[in-house]
């Protein structure tokens, strides 16, 4: 049902895989980025790219292309190209005077958009003649510092969840790169940095995640008000309200079903309607076994564990019974039917949706 994998007592902001899912390249809350190969009897390290100054804030591995780009608090983001069994790094010209907080490729790889507290987007693009990645930057209308971002998989749009309490929908076409896109269901006109569509969250919470589906046509959005909403093109936010601590991250898994993750250490799955007009709580996916964690003896070891770790000697009640022991940071696409999350815990798990589905009664994807 899900494989955890431990890298260490560190928060793990960020990870990323390569195509063929044996490596993983991912940062330990400082300024480095590891890269480990996946073996027989675990992880082992085979690579750490050192060249930010400050703390990695995002990471993506192109599958195609095996090119890796991090952004970091340093102002700088950097491609990373594989020659000769070394990682070497890309010059990348960002023109921006605040941390980079995300970065994600394309699904055509030959761009990448990096979010910071610039209160701007850039849209990075190579250019041959200098041997470096250039930008564009989208300013208008962002009020605050940009915290997620996501491409629509024609290559052109972009979505940004802001700390203004909004998300933005906005054409990333570069002419010199791009063919002319067609028509969406977000609208036609799709010159550079023009507007589509803007949505403000009811409850006045930062966007920490935003998410296309497959297909472009919906668009999944979770804040720090404990809320997860959904919106197509043309139509208005559809808003669920939730009892649970705030999300950081979100995933489409179909067209009608999407992950959500958080400070409540848990995975939860919504599903929308084909009208998408409601957004429904389907189940937690990480669901303790009756009767674990009760009745467990406390040994000398342990308590002094737990003094020094929480301050407290006690150990069954208070302890999450979920895989991940802290707040979930970051919710991945590993496969069709996989996902990964990492946590401030130190652990990366891969979630298997189908088996999941066959252990939890209540849990339905559709």
């Amino acid at each position: 049902m899900a494989e955890l994998h431990n890298f260490g007592v560190k928060p793990i902001p960020c990870h990323a895989w390569n195509q063929d899912r044996t490596q993983l390249a991912l940062s330990p809350n400082n300024n480095d980025v590891n890269i480990y190969q996946k073996q027989a009897t675990g992880w082992k390290l085979m690579h750490t790219l050192s060249e930010h100054t400050l703390q990695i804030t995002g990471i993506d591995w192109a599958p195609k292309t095996n090119r890796i780009v991090t952004c970091g608090a340093d102002r700088n983001a950097y491609v990373w190209q594989l020659n000769d069994g070394e990682w070497q790094q890309e010059l990348v010209i960002l023109r921006i005077n605040r941390a980079a907080t995300c970065v994600k490729w394309s699904p055509e790889e030959d761009k990448f958009a990096v979010g910071s507290s610039s209160r701007m987007i850039s849209v990075c693009y190579f250019e041959s003649e200098n041997n470096w990645w250039v930008s564009k930057h989208i300013k208008k209308p962002l009020r605050s510092t940009v915290l997620s971002i996501d491409w629509h998989p024609n290559n052109i749009l972009l979505v940004a969840g802001c700390c203004d309490y909004k998300a933005y929908i906005f054409s990333a076409y570069i002419k010199e790169i791009n063919n002319k896109p067609g028509p969406t269901v977000w609208g036609k006109k799709m010159t550079f940095g023009y507007l589509m569509q803007e949505f403000s969250m009811p409850c006045y919470g930062w966007v920490h995640g935003v998410s296309f589906s497959k297909s472009g046509d919906r668009l999944a959005m979770v804040s720090h008000g404990s809320e997860v909403c959904v919106a197509t093109g043309g139509s208005e936010l559809v808003t669920l309200r939730t009892p649970h601590l705030p999300f950081l991250d979100c995933l489409w898994l179909t067209e009608n079903s999407f992950v959500a993750a958080g400070h409540d250490c848990n995975p939860m799955l919504y599903t929308v309607d084909d009208a998408c007009s409601s957004v429904t709580f389907c189940c937690k996916l990480d669901q303790a076994s009756k009767g674990a964690g009760s009745g467990r003896a406390v040994s000398a070891m342990n308590m002094f564990k737990m003094m020094d770790k929480k301050g407290s000697v006690a150990t069954g009640d208070n302890e999450p019974q979920t895989k991940h022991k802290n707040a979930i940071l970051q919710v991945l696409k590993y496969s069709d039917d996989k996902f990964s999350t990492s946590g401030s815990d130190g652990n990366v798990i891969v979630w298997n949706v189908k088996s999941l589905e066959s252990s939890i009664e209540e849990m339905k994807i559709v």
